[in-house]
């Protein structure tokens, strides 16, 4: 095994991924309710699954500012992250978290602005 390799098994392994199911409503609401992570759950709307790459978002934040807001997807069910090579590759967990809460990313993702 590389180095490099062995760093993204590393780093991969640090992602936490949480059910949908597992998810309060309270949890998935202030998931929501910041206009960055909206911004990225539209983005991810937009494209194919795992066709979008941590590094390819237009968000006017700082590098680690927008890991904060993936991190804050993961734990609300909302994304997936995997790593691909060098890459982050991301998918919005629609089906999975449309059956827990019917309805809130429709109604997200049609908002207009922020």
């Amino acid at each position: 095994m590389s180095v490099r390799e062995s760093s993204n098994t590393a780093r991969a392994r640090g992602l936490t991924h949480a059910a949908p199911a597992a998810v309060s409503l309270q949890d998935a609401l202030a998931a929501v309710a910041d206009p960055v992570r909206r911004g990225i759950l539209r983005e991810l709307a937009a494209v194919p699954e795992w066709s979008k790459a941590c590094g390819t978002f237009d968000l006017p934040v700082a590098k680690a500012t927008l890991s904060h807001h993936f991190g804050v997807l993961r734990a609300a069910g909302l994304i997936e992250q995997r790593d691909e090579g060098p890459r982050r590759l991301n998918r919005l967990r629609r089906p999975e978290f449309d059956a827990v809460f019917p309805g809130l990313l429709d109604l997200v993702l049609s908002h207009p602005g922020p």
